[in-house]
């Protein structure tokens, strides 16, 4: 195997896995930017994928090839819906971010497993026929060596979630939306008192985090599990929020964190085609994102500045 064939099949196989990593750290650096911790991204990837892989076994025949892509939307969907639960009790209820994220957490799985032995009488669905594969991007794959790398038999999925990535930095930090969502996560009081509706603003950070964080989810069941169970969505959201950390709360940083994370998951499954690390236990190949998602959060939390009213509830009075 020569050396550019071993990059493409890294970065292939990195940009699949990274692909759910980077619409979660991206809906959770919004969530956080407008002050709500949400540590319930991973009951909204799981809300994402059941609903996702649901529509996709019912709608396969009807939409052909366009179903993933439809899927993605209704994954989001349901996550925008799952986390107005979130966004209540964080804003009105003033209830605490953690504990309220954790209910999700806890909410989503069993509520999804539930759902799935109701409609198909077992534990999983099955798998679907329709779902995001690795293809060539057109007049990119031509070019030499960098199109046989970067844009032959890979996911175009990955190249929105880029650009998506490059969209968010855009809106955080060069609009007007933007300004005023992070006046709202660094200084309420300050913001409420210019005339923003601060109430509004972190409503639309939760909603904005739940509709790509439910994108997360479907995107992973689409192109990775390729059906939905209980153990579907295994830390994907703490991953994320431990991306979205890492890259201290800025789009960029969080996608080129979730590639990070995203490489090590890819050698786990393609590790055994490499030269040096085929050499490597699977096992070890395996914990390896799990072990950076824990050494990151306790090397980097405590150093990382996030927006100063991050995770306090606003009492307008105050």
């Amino acid at each position: 195997m020569s050396l550019v064939e071993i990059l493409a099949l890294v970065v292939s196989s990195m940009l699949i896995y990274s692909t759910p990593l980077i619409f979660t750290s991206l809906g959770g650096t919004f969530s956080e930017r407008s002050g709500v911790v949400n540590v319930g991204l991973e009951g909204i990837m799981v809300m994402g994928a059941f609903s996702s892989v649901v529509f996709n076994l019912q709608m396969s025949d009807t939409f052909g090839a366009a179903t993933p892509w439809i899927g993605l939307l209704i994954g989001g969907i349901v996550g925008t819906i799952f986390s107005v639960l979130h966004a209540v009790a964080t804003i009105n209820f003033r209830a605490d971010h953690i504990i309220s994220g954790t209910v999700v957490n806890l909410m989503a799985p069993a509520l999804a497993v539930f759902l799935v032995k109701v409609f198909y009488g077992k534990g999983q669905t099955d798998n679907i026929s329709q779902q995001f594969s690795y293809t060539d991007i057109p007049v990119l794959s031509k070019i030499p060596v960098i199109g046989e790398i970067f844009f032959m038999k890979t996911s175009p999925l990955a190249y929105v979630a880029i650009f998506v990535s490059v969209a968010s930095w855009f809106i955080i930090f060069k609009t007007r939306f933007g300004l005023r969502l992070r006046s709202v996560g660094e200084h309420p009081q300050a913001a409420d008192t210019l005339g923003i509706n601060v109430y509004a603003l972190k409503y639309s950070g939760v909603l904005i985090s739940g509709l790509l964080g439910g994108i997360g989810g479907a995107a992973f069941a689409q192109s990775i599990s390729v059906n939905f169970s209980a153990t579907t969505i295994a830390g994907q959201g703490f991953m994320s929020m431990a991306a979205m950390i890492f890259g201290k709360w800025n789009p960029i940083g969080a996608m080129a964190s979730s590639l990070f994370f995203g490489l090590a998951q890819s050698l786990a499954i393609v590790g055994g085609q490499l030269p040096v690390i085929k050499n490597v236990p699977a096992v070890y190949l395996q914990i390896a994102p799990y072990v950076l998602t824990i050494l990151i959060l306790v090397i980097f939390l405590g150093k990382a500045t996030g927006p100063k009213a991050n995770g306090r509830n606003y009492i307008k009075s105050k």
